[in-house]
């Protein structure tokens, strides 16, 4: 098994945002303490409750409750491709927290942003243009759907980025996402991300896939009447319901009692409106843990494509990067099958002075490659707006940043 019990450290309290594991959700808040074991054997048979690395996973827990601590649960985070190594671990203790006080306690304490050097974009405007045009072509011929591009933006900053005050301005700036902090083996990752893969609570599971966005806008009545218009859109519709449709057709045999609404709803980020639908489901089978209902679902449509092979191919061959952990999944699971999985986006990963960021836009025939780069633009604005620099992404969103 590819584990390793990890030396033990001193526990913290909630206020400890960046000596641990940070997840904050409307479900369930807590920071971890301490590390019992790593877990890094890939997770691209976690869908199987009864294959090699939920086997694993259960040998881990059950090392965890005779070392004595209670309630084990695996945090951590699972890369785009999850045959590549895994990066979670089992913590010695958690601290649960109240989300409400929390973000009353923790608001940003007047740090200095950080002096940026450099900016990046990986690709640059241009070929990610001719990315998008290279898809919508591929899509245009019948045998792929969708398929997902992103960009990435990576920034320079003068001196080492102080990861906690970030985080507490990310947590300011986005207190109703899903925030989390995965400390990494150098640096970490961090972000907002406003969609959940996968709940599950007892018998009962929840997945909330987002597809289809739209810019928000300052003045009230131009913001509702950007909502009213991406409801209304057939491309923006069309592209949702391909997601919707796949996740039906994964989670159908493995629920008791599947509901799936017949038209979205609006949802939304302080810079966005996306397109939701809330799916909920039974599971009877005790074998089946919310980390393998979200392994069953990852990649979903909504970061890859559909039909998911045939677009996994064509990111493959167009992206000029590896995702690693951007478009994967960030989340936990306790030994009784309970948890909660969120996609990895609105995130950076920060290493000392260097800061990587991601953004992605699904294409469809009626995508125009201009709009998908404002649109990725505006998606990055959730983690620009944290180092200060959205004024400068506004201004600049037509090319650069």
């Amino acid at each position: 098994m590819e584990f390793s019990v990890l030396p033990q450290a001193s526990p913290g309290g909630a206020d400890d945002i960046t000596n641990g594991f940070f997840f904050m959700s409307p479900y369930r808040s807590f920071v971890t303490q301490g590390r019992f074991c790593a877990i890094n054997t890939p997770a691209g048979t976690g869908h199987l409750p009864n294959g090699a690395f939920q086997r694993e996973l259960s040998q881990a827990f059950r090392r965890a409750s005779d070392a004595g601590i209670a309630r084990p649960r695996v945090v951590g985070a699972i890369p785009f491709d999850a045959d590549r190594p895994a990066q979670l671990f089992i913590p010695q203790s958690s601290h649960e927290f109240d989300r409400a006080k929390f973000l009353a306690d923790n608001q940003p304490r007047g740090a200095a942003l950080p002096q940026v050097t450099g900016a990046i974009e990986r690709p640059p405007e241009q070929d990610f243009k001719r990315m998008v045009a290279r898809a919508v072509e591929a899509t245009g011929q019948q045998r792929l759907s969708k398929v997902v591009l992103s960009r990435l933006l990576d920034i320079s900053t003068r001196d080492p980025v102080d990861t906690a005050a970030l985080m507490r301005r990310i947590l300011a700036q986005n207190p109703a996402s899903y925030n989390f902090y995965v400390p990494l083996g150098h640096g970490a990752l961090l972000g907002a991300s406003p969609e959940l893969l996968l709940r599950k609570t007892g018998h009962r599971f929840y997945s909330t896939p987002l597809a289809g966005s739209a810019r928000r806008d300052a003045e009230p009545g131009r913001d509702a009447a950007a909502g009213r218009q991406l409801l209304a859109s057939a491309k923006d519709r069309y592209e949702h319901q391909l997601v919707i449709e796949q996740m039906r057709e994964v989670l159908s045999p493995y629920s008791e009692g599947l509901t799936v609404p017949s038209a979205p709803t609006l949802v939304n980020t302080p810079t966005l409106w996306h397109l939701a639908t809330a799916i909920e489901g039974r599971v009877e089978d005790p074998a089946v843990n919310a980390l393998s209902l979200a392994c069953l679902l990852h990649p979903t449509p909504a970061l890859c494509g559909a039909p998911t092979d045939r677009a996994r191919r064509l990111i493959q061959a167009l992206e000029p990067f590896d995702r690693d952990l951007f478009g994967g999944m960030v989340g936990w699971c306790d030994a009784q099958g309970n948890g909660e999985w969120v996609v990895t986006i609105r995130c950076a990963r920060v290493a000392g002075n260097q800061v990587r960021l991601f953004a992605g836009a699904g294409i469809v025939p009626a995508s125009q490659p201009a709009a998908e780069w404002r649109e990725t633009g505006v998606k990055l604005d959730t983690m620009l707006d944290a180092f200060g620099l959205h004024e400068t992404n506004r201004r600049d969103d037509e090319h650069s940043v």
